[in-house]
């Protein structure tokens, strides 16, 4: 923590757990620190003739008392700690001065030099707490904070616990390809992790950032044998599991939206061992958002479905109700069809869907080699062939692929 004044601030936690915490003011500064006091267990009361909406709620919810007036000298009797936020510079300094008088840390939205504490730029990781504060930069002091916890998010700040790690197992979703868009905590485990066994659709950058004594396992080079790749994926898991280490299976998209991820946990259940599903960034709604087309809109779509297209709609294994699919004025997403998309578009039309239904196909979605093909679905076929659309591939059949703007930064 750095300051720039002669005589820098003293950093404490202050423990408000059941201790009175008055709130001069319900706008917009309020409304920010509000719940973190609520986390930490004060018993807050706000005092202002108005409210944001969302401090209303809090209020309404019974998280914090709310005097609807203006403040009065007295409000801040028996207060442990007061923030002073109104619009009015009056009152702000009168309820400074009663601070001063009752010995309550003050802390003053207007003017700091007033104020007997300031607030810090905070952010918190894995039961860390980071507080920065750096004299009269807010900015600044949010800028270092933001550094502090994403290297701890990321792992590339380490943080050993005190006591002994305890191994885990997680299904982690990771998204539809780009490394940005795995979640914090999934990012985190990964970071934590002794063993990765990743999908090859996967977000293979992330695997470069991992320290090297970590044992990164490809799914699709898992030895079979005499079992199906599945089996093989499952027993990786229990072995490496049994052994005391901590395992991330790092699954592309989500890893129970056509991921198997329920699988892997029934068979790691099976054996008796834990695990934790880290939901991920499901490419049939980020793929096509990454392009402009949205799976709903306003008077266009209001609803959509997501399908599997491994198996053809004349395949008995599809368990797919194609009939009823084509009868549906939403949008239809499919995912892993490129292959089956010309029997798929078939199937459509004979059930009843316009031959001239726009559709679109983005293949490596999110990534730098994203690329998009339009067509429609009497043309589809022809197009995938033409263009030489390869997997992975999400498909979006309906009226919003004409929707959205000409062009998005990436």
């Amino acid at each position: 923590m750095a300051e720039n004044t002669e005589h820098p601030a003293y950093p404490v936690g202050l423990r408000l757990a059941g201790r009175r915490v008055v709130v001069l003011g319900g706008g917009q500064v309020a409304q920010r620190r509000l719940p973190a006091l609520i986390a930490a267990g004060a018993d807050v009361t706000l005092i202002s003739p108005s409210a944001t909406p969302s401090v209303d709620v809090m209020a309404e919810t019974g998280e914090i008392t709310w005097i609807k007036r203006r403040y009065e000298e007295g409000d801040l009797a028996d207060a442990w700690y007061a923030l002073v936020a109104t619009t009015d510079p009056t009152a702000n300094a009168a309820a400074s001065a009663e601070a001063e008088r009752t010995r309550t840390w003050c802390v003053r939205a207007d003017d700091a030099e007033a104020a007997t504490a300031w607030t810090p730029a905070t952010g918190r990781d894995a039961g860390v707490t980071v507080a920065v504060l750096t004299g009269h930069d807010p900015r600044r002091s949010a800028a270092v904070r933001d550094a502090i916890v994403e290297g701890l998010r990321d792992g590339s700040l380490a943080a050993p616990a005190h006591r002994d790690r305890t191994p885990f197992v997680a299904l982690v979703g990771g998204g539809p390809g780009d490394p940005d868009l795995i979640t914090v905590r999934g990012r985190r485990l990964l970071a934590e992790a002794d063993v990765v066994i990743a999908d090859r659709l996967g977000p293979r950058d992330l695997l470069d950032e991992l320290p090297p004594h970590v044992e990164v396992i490809d799914a699709a080079k898992i030895p079979y044998g005499r079992f199906m790749a599945q089996e093989a994926i499952n027993n990786a898991l229990i072995e490496h599991a049994k052994q005391g280490k901590s395992v991330v299976r790092l699954k592309g998209g989500d890893p129970f939206v056509f991921g198997r991820g329920m699988e892997e946990a029934q068979a790691l259940a099976a054996e008796g061992i834990a695990c934790t599903v880290v939901p991920g960034i499901s490419s049939s709604i980020s793929v096509p958002g990454a392009v402009g087309i949205p799976v709903t809109h306003r008077g266009v779509a209001h609803e959509f479905t997501v399908v599997s297209g491994h198996v053809a709609p004349d395949d008995p294994r599809s368990l797919v109700d194609w009939a009823s699919l084509a009868k549906l004025t939403g949008t239809l997403v499919i995912l892993m069809g490129v292959d089956k998309i010309g029997k798929i578009a078939e199937a459509l039309i004979a059930h009843g869907k316009s031959p001239d239904t726009p559709l679109a196909l983005v293949q490596e979605g999110t990534t730098a080699t994203q690329r998009r093909v339009d067509a429609t679905l009497a043309t589809v076929a022809d197009v995938v062939q033409a263009e030489e659309v390869r997997p992975p591939a999400v498909i979006v059949i309906g009226p919003v692929v004409a929707e959205g703007p000409d062009k998005l930064t990436k």
